[in-house]
């Protein structure tokens, strides 16, 4: 029994020393994470959120006052331009339209009288000639015989006097025929007339039929069958009877906040996602960049808001998809990502693994270094990071390297100088990063050391 207990006694006393040296051997060690640089693909993106929209809205008003007395359509339906949407009554255009036709159709026949009353006189002219011919004729021929002495000059008077009327004859016939023509000049001139009032009364018939301008959808009805509808009159808008929107090109506008709205500009490409349309990602690319800040609890423009408040605030932008589908609908909640930068196979670290040194405690026997994230010192912090090297005994220690940096991705950021791939750099644990000390003796979390991976966005 007390052989038992004695082998029991030496085992925890040899444990305890194992144990004892274990730790005197890791004290003075700090365990880190740890990983590789490597090169990969790096992309900076800005997000907004705000909706979809058609870059072309119309909204179809009365044209004429009256009845609405049937709708063609209804809110959400796909049209086609020329398509018939409503109806406004039209008894009285109708009514105008067809008096007029008639005064019309009258007039034309009045025309057709006026241009047989001008052959009429055509005739007329043409029988005076010839009679005016003869009696020429007869007048010469009774000159020669009263010179002659032949013929009496009773007889030479006779003839005289038929020529004479003759030629007042004629001229009468001319009278006519200008007349007759004048007559028809003029009823031309009232056809016109006629006509042009037709297209006055049936462009105000027409009126009456509300058509779609394009291909669109129906996105608001605010009048109903049976209500009466008027026309805009100076500054009063007239009635709505619905607004259209061309879907042929869709727009996503979405407010940016004002620190990241510097990076974007026009033409950069983005990824549109769709609330209501979960798995697809639609292309796009930016074709406007507002340049009036707006209030992030108003969304009223800063020259427009008369309160002196202080708040965030953002800008609008619009990213024009590049193929869109039937599936979309104004007014769908909508986030866009939007590709500022973008570099393939750059050198790139963690963000996290990012620190800020202060340049007076720096001293080969390590001196306080402070996240990014943290406060700075009143002195000049310097940029960098914590590279994992043994020193001349073989031991793992972290030295702080100055480093330079280029864009940002999602989770890591380009090294522009200072680093060369495949080095080792301290990559947390946040707290143990924040405390670490320039130079300290660190052991590795992990056995074997995590690589960055190869892509990021």
């Amino acid at each position: 029994m007390k052989k038992i207990i004695l082998i029991i006694v030496a085992v925890v006393v040899a444990a305890g020393l194992i144990g004892f040296f274990i730790y005197r051997q890791q004290s003075g060690y700090t365990k880190v994470l740890t990983a590789k640089l490597a090169k990969q693909d790096l992309a900076t993106v800005v997000s907004g959120t705000g909706q979809i929209k058609p870059a072309t809205y119309v909204t179809v008003g009365a044209n004429v006052m009256g009845r609405v007395t049937r709708f063609y359509v209804k809110e959400g339906d796909t049209v086609k331009k020329g398509q018939t949407l409503a109806q406004i009554e039209n008894v009285q255009q109708e009514a105008n339209v067809d008096a007029q036709q008639a005064t019309i159709a009258a007039a034309k026949t009045d025309i057709s009288s006026y241009i047989a009353a001008e052959k009429t006189a055509e005739a007329n002219v043409e029988h005076a000639k010839a009679d005016l011919e003869q009696k020429k004729l007869d007048w010469e021929r009774e000159q020669a015989l009263y010179k002659d002495g032949i013929e009496p000059k009773s007889n030479y008077d006779a003839k005289k006097a038929a020529y004479d009327l003759d030629v007042a004859s004629l001229d009468q016939a001319i009278a006519g025929l200008n007349q007759a023509k004048a007559q028809t000049e003029s009823a031309r001139g009232h056809l016109g007339t006629q006509v042009a009032t037709l297209r006055a009364n049936q462009d105000m018939l027409n009126k009456t039929i509300a058509v779609a301008p394009f291909d669109g959808i129906v996105t608001n009805m605010p009048v109903k069958e049976g209500e009466t509808v008027v026309i805009g009159i100076q500054n009063t808008a007239g009635s709505v009877l619905m607004t259209l929107a061309d879907m042929s090109v869709v727009t996503a506008e979405v407010k940016v906040d004002e620190t990241d709205i510097v990076n974007i500009q026009m033409g950069q490409t983005a990824e549109v996602t769709v609330d209501a349309l979960p798995g697809k990602t639609f292309k796009g690319h930016v074709t406007l960049v507002g340049d009036q800040a707006l209030l992030r609890s108003t969304g009223i423009a800063t020259s427009q808001s008369t309160t002196g408040t202080e708040e965030a605030k953002d800008f609008k932008v619009v990213v024009t998809l590049d193929n869109p589908d039937s599936s979309l609908r104004p007014g769908l909640s909508t986030t866009a990502k939007i590709t500022t930068a973008k570099k393939s196979g750059v050198l790139s670290l963690p963000i996290q693994a990012l620190t800020m040194h202060n340049a007076d405690d720096d001293k080969p026997a390590g001196s306080s270094v402070q996240a990014a994230s943290s406060t700075p010192s009143k002195t000049q912090p310097i940029q960098g990071v914590f590279v994992v090297d043994k020193d001349k005994n073989g031991k793992l220690r972290a030295k702080f390297v100055p480093v330079t940096t280029g864009i940002t991705g999602a989770t890591d950021i380009e090294v522009t100088s200072g680093l060369a791939e495949g080095q080792e750099i301290v990559t947390g644990p946040f707290k143990t990063l924040r405390a670490l000390k320039n130079n300290a003796l660190v052991k590795r979390d992990t056995a074997k050391p995590v690589t960055v991976s190869s892509s990021s966005s």
